[in-house]
């Protein structure tokens, strides 16, 4: 039976997996490109939406993670959309610098072409 408040009411009411994270997918709000895929837990979500600026939750380090915090390249949420059952986000965001750890703009900068990745040209 579907959560027909989730599913189709107005109401926030974000559905966090078992380890208590939903999936966030990062775009560039004004070219549409995508940035980067991360998680959010509870705690992130509410600091994203507090400052509006992204936070994530670091599953590697165990701990909340504000987008830029070390290399000063936050990104700043325009718009914040939700999918159908409240268990994903996409984050419409204005980087201000490249997302990647890399240094590439968006962290989907190789496609997979015959069986290796290619470098895409920016």
């Amino acid at each position: 039976m579907p959560d027909v408040d989730r599913e189709q009411g107005r109401e926030f009411l974000p559905k966090f997996d078992r380890n208590g994270l939903l999936s966030a997918v990062v775009t560039n709000a004004d070219t549409h490109q995508v940035l980067m895929v991360a998680y959010m837990d509870a705690e992130a979500l509410a600091a994203t939406r507090e400052t509006g600026e992204a936070h994530f939750h670091s599953r590697s380090r165990g701990r909340l993670w504000k987008k830029g915090e070390t290399s000063g390249n936050v990104l700043k949420v325009r718009e914040m959309l939700v999918d159908c059952d409240q268990d994903a986000l996409v984050l419409r965001c204005t980087p201000s610098g490249p997302t990647c750890h890399t240094g590439a703009d968006s962290c989907f900068y190789r496609l997979l072409e015959d069986g290796h990745l290619q470098r895409l040209e920016t």
